[in-house]
């Protein structure tokens, strides 16, 4: 009997025992492992996501590191290459500069040779425009001179001593080689064989 009552009361025991799965659902801490277990759910798919996410990233930063690669190299010879002609176009504008600065000074130094040349042309010029003035004024008083002497003196002008028609004839043919470009022009050359051959010089 006493055997019979030590099973009774393991039973019973074993009956209080039962899990209760109605009563667990309530339970706190069930509680938080079903929120831990749905945050666990969560975070795997958000890792599954971002794994995917960081996929592409990985590619497209792989395929923009190779294409920023040769873009920077390129960059690179560029502007190596400008650098070169920078230099080379440096060096020649130095020389051009050079030779612009000998070439005006070239200049300057032309422009006051022929503003020295022009004076002289003026001035000699102004002398030959006196002097051609002198003549022509000298020869035309000569003209007259000689249109009224001889109305007045008629033969009696020739009658003049030959040393006074000799000096006369001499003094004319000395200003007619002595001007001789002055009177170009004024003297027709029969008038100046006539004066070189006159019977006085012979």
């Amino acid at each position: 009997m006493r055997s019979l009552l030590c099973v009774l009361a393991l039973f019973v025991g074993v009956a209080s025992l039962e899990f209760d799965a109605t009563d667990a659902k309530n339970r706190p801490v069930s509680k938080v492992i079903t929120l831990l277990k749905d945050m666990l759910k969560q975070l795997e798919k958000e890792a599954a996501e971002d794994e995917e996410i960081y996929d592409k990233l990985a590619c497209w930063c792989e395929t923009n590191d190779k294409e920023k690669t040769k873009s920077i190299a390129d960059a690179e010879a560029k502007i190596e290459d400008l650098t070169t002609k920078i230099e080379e176009l440096t060096a020649l504008s130095a020389r051009l500069n050079t030779e612009i600065k000998n070439l005006e000074s070239e200049v300057a130094k032309n422009q006051e040779a022929l503003d020295k040349a022009t004076a002289i042309r003026e001035k000699q010029l102004a002398e030959f425009n006196a002097e051609e003035k002198d003549l022509l004024e000298s020869i035309s008083a000569l003209k007259a001179a000689v249109t009224v002497l001889s109305k007045h003196q008629g033969g009696a002008f020739l009658q003049m001593p030959h040393s006074h028609l000799l000096g006369v004839a001499t003094t004319m043919q000395h200003e007619l080689q002595k001007h001789a470009p002055l009177l170009q022009g004024i003297i027709s050359p029969s008038q100046r064989r006539a004066v070189a051959s006159s019977p006085l010089l012979s």
